[in-house]
């Protein structure tokens, strides 16, 4: 191969510098715009309950709603199509795996503006196009410029949550996908480099070479065990894989780039990491201080575990005064004992709800001077609103050695690092949906008991909510029986609640939960919440059956049909949570597509649907 020209170099030199840097406009231009529109979205739902709708004549407040067509409600309709396109339509990969359209925009964009700048202008001085020495190098520099954005977005404290409002798990697609894409092009430029230089084995014994093999190496590791079927099944061998792979990767990249002038790329990866675990080291002595000797009394922050099922575990910790959280988010909890390193940490849901109310209000009806003054109204004792607590899926590994300790009911001690995540302001919404799988109610309860809370409170405008749960046996229930009753008690009479639970599991279960329900003589009083009065120890699950509105039905729920049914009797706005398997999740985003949300339905006066989704699992 014929040594290169002057103007070779300088044009290689200088198309490495400035192509990367383009990217990264290009890059910050997207997240910016994405930013405003996420913000945007959030100032307006803050202000949307304060608006007085003028378009009430267009709706109905009855099932029986007669529609208006209104070309006022265009912008309502290409929102609520955008909506649709964008997150509802999905690109399905076997029984567990779903990707919306959102998610394929940006990695077609992603992977198609890196090879863009990649192959453009790659014509040598001599006119031969496609000159594999042009590309080869470029191609190494694109990708370790995104080496900072890759380590930002893998951090559960970083720059793009803050500027797009978007939480660090819903990015965690993209910092896998931009990792993914990264691996590519570095095999492309090692496999360019062999072909470039002939006497490539010869450069064996120079460390710059092999620090840059070694990387590559733990590189392609670590993107193998961050497969999802690896990254699920075995979460731990991930967990100690990623972190020694990434530090072996970026070390190994800093010293190989820095003859090539590119390991100014590079070093802000440390930066953004230590940054990352600086805040969360913070966190953690803030929010866990009696161990660390800042406050007297030892204790505060141990759990108590209980298996509530084969494959279901109640881990409850004593309420901080200073830990606060908002509804839906999630802890990262560290219990030394049970993990197989002392510093493993592990996302959980936050099932219990931050709330002074519920543990407090009374019945509006409820006489001070009742006859009887041992009794007390149901549910007053859950510890819901008075404990943080954690519904624990058991798989292996972690979790499995938890069920152990679980089983004999066994107390351990845990540091709490969060709250992480963002909660879905649902003031401004008329009607509210609940859609929920199993341990999914750990997201889903407490949206819920904040939706009645604001209501309660005046802040919120929501007319109807309905709570969707599947279970696989009646005994589920007794997981959250306490904080429903409470819900449904202290509902307002302005506010309709629908509980529907659909029990998959044994026939046997179900039919003696129904008559436990026969048994019961349920108190109600006209025009306002049903309210049922207790004596202490006397909480069944039959009190539950036995309020207005709830309802226990035998086999899975047709989701399409319940969605469609409510979709039909909302007016305004409509929002629709739903935390659970695959199987759910698609179920909803189908029932959700067009015509539901079509614009023909919204220029008519139809409901302007938006959907909230959470996934089980780490991956």
């Amino acid at each position: 191969m014929s040594e290169l020209s002057e103007a070779d170099i300088s044009a290689l030199v200088r198309e490495n510098d400035t192509y990367p840097e383009q990217v990264w406009y290009t890059i910050a231009t997207f997240l910016f715009i994405v930013g405003c529109f996420q913000w945007g979205s959030l100032v307006y739902s803050k202000f949307a309950r304060r608006r007085h709708h003028d378009s009430d004549e267009e709706t109905a407040t009855t099932n029986d709603i007669q529609y208006k067509f209104s070309l006022h409600r265009i912008p309502l309709a290409i929102i609520n199509v955008y909506r649709v396109v964008a997150f509802r339509w999905t690109l399905e990969i076997g029984q567990s795996y779903t990707l919306n359209m959102a998610e394929v925009f940006v990695t077609v964009a992603y992977i198609a503006l890196l090879l863009i700048y990649a192959f453009i202008n790659t014509t040598s001085v001599e006119g031969q196009k496609l000159d594999i020495i042009y590309w080869s190098n470029r191609i190494a520099m694109l990708a370790s410029s995104q080496f900072p954005i890759v380590t930002a977005l893998g951090t559960k404290n970083n720059l793009v949550s803050l500027v797009t409002g978007i939480s660090y798990d819903r990015l965690n697609y993209v910092h896998r996908m931009m990792a993914r894409t990264c691996f590519m092009l570095l095999w492309v430029h090692a496999a360019g480099e062999v072909v470039c230089f002939p006497a490539f084995r010869e450069t064996l014994n120079e460390d710059w070479l092999r620090v840059g093999i070694t990387a590559m190496v733990a590189f392609s590791i670590l993107i193998i065990v961050s497969l999802r079927p690896i990254r699920s099944d075995v979460y731990e061998v991930f967990f100690y894989v990623h972190f020694l792979g990434v530090l072996i990767f970026l070390v190994g990249g800093y010293y190989h780039t820095k003859g090539a002038h590119g390991s100014y790329w590079i070093w802000p990866s440390f930066v953004f990491w230590a940054f990352d675990r600086f805040i969360r080291v913070v966190r953690l002595v803030v929010f866990n201080h009696s161990y660390f000797g800042f406050k007297s009394g030892t204790g505060t922050m141990d759990a108590t575990t209980e298996l509530l099922s084969e494959d279901i575990v109640r881990l409850r910790l004593r309420r901080p005064q200073h830990f606060h959280w908002s509804p839906g988010q999630t802890a990262y909890l560290i219990m030394p004992s049970v993990s197989t390193l002392p510093f493993e940490a592990h996302p959980f849901t936050i099932a219990s709800f931050d709330s002074s109310l519920l543990s407090t209000a009374k019945l509006e009806d409820q006489s001070e001077s009742s006859e009887n003054y041992e009794t007390q109204v149901l549910a007053s004792g859950a510890p819901f609103w008075k404990e943080l607590v954690f519904l624990v899926n058991v798989h292996g590994g972690f979790t499995k050695k938890l069920k152990e300790v679980a089983a004999t009911k066994g107390q351990v001690k845990v540091f709490v690092d969060g709250p992480y995540g963002p909660s879905s302001d649902l003031s401004s919404y008329d009607t509210s949906v609940f859609v929920a799988g199993g341990s999914g109610i750990s997201y889903t309860l407490p949206v819920f008991l904040s939706v009645i809370e604001s209501v309660r409170k005046g802040k919120s405008s929501c007319k109807r909510v309905v709570f969707i749960w599947s279970i696989r046996g009646a005994d589920y229930v007794k997981w959250i029986e306490e904080a429903l009753v409470k819900a449904v008690q202290l509902a307002p009479s302005s506010l309709t609640v629908s509980i529907r639970i659909f029990d998959t599991g044994s026939p046997s279960m179900s039919q003696s939960m129904e008559e436990d329900s026969n048994l019961s003589s349920p108190t109600e009083k006209k025009g306002t919440p049903e309210q049922v009065v207790t004596r202490k120890g006397s909480l069944t699950s039959s009190m539950l059956l036995s309020l207005r509105g709830v309802n226990m039905e035998k086999g899975r729920s047709d989701l399409d049909a319940l969605l469609k049914e409510e979709v039909s009797m909302a007016s305004g706005s409509m929002s629709v949570s739903v935390c659970g398997s695959q199987g759910i999740a698609r179920a909803v985003r189908h029932a959700l597509r067009f015509p539901v949300s079509g614009p023909s339905s919204i220029l008519s006066g139809g409901p302007s649907v938006t959907l909230y989704v959470e996934s089980f699992g780490y991956a």
